[in-house]
């Protein structure tokens, strides 16, 4: 018996159905996932109304994505919710790698102080899913969500998108001047329009688990490469609230998805693994290994979003994390296109930017695949010579590949990137389009930056004094101003030895960069209309 209690939420006669509604949106997300509900509550934080469908009226079953990386929580931070996701996620940050019974390295994803959200959290997708639609019901008038309502039909013109939605009560017409489709792999709206994946689906297949047990496994990730457990495969273990542990076992390629789902099967293999402890399970599944795109995210007036636009394999953390960074990128454009501050063609730079972070994501993902199940016997030398090496030889480490953890993308190469006036190797990893990286503003007490970055627009100039120049120039350029004088903070975004101005995008990523020397209203207002599209 599943440990979470599955409630079902509200479903109610739409609009449409009884003649009062309008049938028409200007913009309509598909899909209350993780994907779809932040797109909707980020875009009601900038006062864009949405109408989102979803086909259930439950939240999803079983943990599914759990590993949610630093970005993903500064993300949530910025809509509300990322005390709350703190406060009931298992907090974590390292990784030991054993082969056999024998530990072969540790590692730690954040080792360096001075940073609001922690490297990873455990937490099961259902409560995710459960806190965003709360999140979503403070926002009544400005998100409209519907349970219940299926859609059925798509037919996309150049004026949007014509939708028929199915519901408990009988079928009506919308119109969607934007259709923003988060509804999953199985993506009924790509479905609908001839759209599909290109990629790799992989022979191999995993045993997916919740365990739920008393034990005293630390908050770590830990995976095994030929346990003693599991003889000749891979396993990995994570720790979820509640006494829910979530368990990985590579099956092999001939495995039976349904056989081995049986009690039978899964039983003796759990109990390998945890030992003599009593346990229940909580949610078993089987999956293999995917990492496909569609070729274009956008097509028009439809986008795609998470897993509808692409899918990786597990291992890594990349396809939940990924999908909400495809919102975080997606809201503010979405924004200045409906307000006319921007044109249409600037939502064409979120297939520019989020194609290339889709591609870096399947690409780590392929390459653990090829590491956790060699194909040849060159492989599997490769793998093995690795593996014994790794205890001594630091450089034989950087080969393990058992996951690589989520990361933000960098848009380096996008066109809405503005000027970079930063001297050659200062702070290259902070160049225009990267993501912010967080820094304490001075005292306990006194924040981070990125609490304070906000979702608009912000100029923050890192100095060891304050500027009446700085704020008198932002004032004029009609920008938001944030001066910081911390000496972590100016030490990370390299502005040790003279002040130095950044530009952050709504996203938080960079947007342009100026020794303050360099720095003029005119450049600000120059990098501002550069990044919506205007430059």
């Amino acid at each position: 018996m599943p440990r979470y209690a599955y409630r079902p939420f509200a479903y109610r006669r739409a609009p449409e159905l009884s003649g009062t509604g309008r049938g028409e949106a200007p913009l309509v997300i598909v899909g209350a996932g993780p994907v779809g509900l932040t797109l909707a509550i980020d875009l009601a934080l900038k006062g864009v109304a949405s109408l989102v469908l979803d086909d259930n009226d439950v939240v999803s079953l079983g943990s599914r994505a759990i590993c949610w990386s630093k970005r993903t929580l500064e993300i949530y931070d910025r809509l509300g919710l990322g005390e709350k996701l703190l406060a009931k996620g298992v907090t974590w940050k390292v990784g030991r790698l054993y082969h056999g019974e024998r530990e072969v390295f540790c590692f730690d994803l954040l080792p360096e102080p001075g940073h609001k959200m922690p490297a990873f959290i455990n937490l099961q997708q259902y409560y995710l899913e459960e806190y965003l639609a709360d999140r979503a019901g403070d926002f009544p008038e400005l998100i409209d969500l519907r349970w219940k309502n299926r859609v059925a039909e798509v037919r996309a013109d150049e004026t949007g998108a014509e939708l028929t939605v199915e519901t408990p009560d009988g079928g009506y017409r919308l119109h969607a001047d934007w259709l923003i489709a988060c509804d999953g792999s199985r993506s009924g709206v790509r479905a609908a329009l001839g759209l599909d994946f290109a990629g790799r689906v992989f022979e191999e297949r995993f045993l997916i688990c919740d365990v739920e047990m008393e034990a005293d496994f630390p908050s770590e990730r830990r995976f095994w490469f030929d346990p003693p457990f599991h003889q000749g495969q891979s396993a990995l273990l994570h720790k979820q609230p509640e006494n829910i542990y979530r368990i990985d076992l590579q099956l092999g390629p001939d495995a039976d998805p349904e056989a081995e789902k049986a009690p039978h099967r899964v039983m003796p293999r759990i109990k390998a693994m945890v030992g003599d402890r009593p346990f229940q399970i909580d949610w078993v599944s089987v999956y293999t290994f995917q990492c496909r795109r569609m070729e274009r995210f956008v097509h028009g007036r439809v986008v795609f979003a998470g897993d509808a636009a692409h899918i990786v394999s597990p291992f890594g953390a990349r396809g939940g994390n990924g999908g909400i960074q495809d919102a975080d990128n997606l809201a503010w454009k979405l924004a200045l296109v409906l307000a006319g501050e921007a044109p249409e063609s600037l939502i064409e730079s979120y297939d520019e930017e989020r194609v290339p972070a889709a591609d870096e994501n399947i690409l780590n993902s392929s390459r653990s695949t090829s590491f956790m199940t060699p194909k040849s016997p060159a492989e599997a030398w490769f793998r093995k010579a690795v593996l014994d090496l790794a205890g001594d030889e630091p450089f034989a480490r950087r080969l393990i590949n058992s996951g690589r953890l989520s990361t933000p993308h960098h848009y380096r190469a996008s066109r809405l990137c503005g000027e970079d006036a930063f001297p050659a190797g200062i702070a290259p990893q902070l160049a225009p389009g990267a993501p912010p990286l967080d820094a304490p503003l001075g005292q306990e007490g006194q924040g981070f930056l990125v609490e304070r970055l906000g979702g608009d627009f912000c100029l923050v100039r890192f100095g060891k004094d304050p500027s009446d120049g700085f704020a008198a120039s932002c004032k004029a350029a009609g920008l938001r101003g944030l001066p910081v004088t911390s000496a972590e903070a100016r030490s990370r975004y390299g502005a040790q030895e003279e002040a130095a101005v950044y530009l952050f995008r709504p996203d938080q990523h960079v947007a342009a960069r100026w020794p303050e020397r360099a720095f003029s209203r005119e450049r600000a207002e120059a990098a501002v209309r550069q990044a919506k599209g205007l430059g």
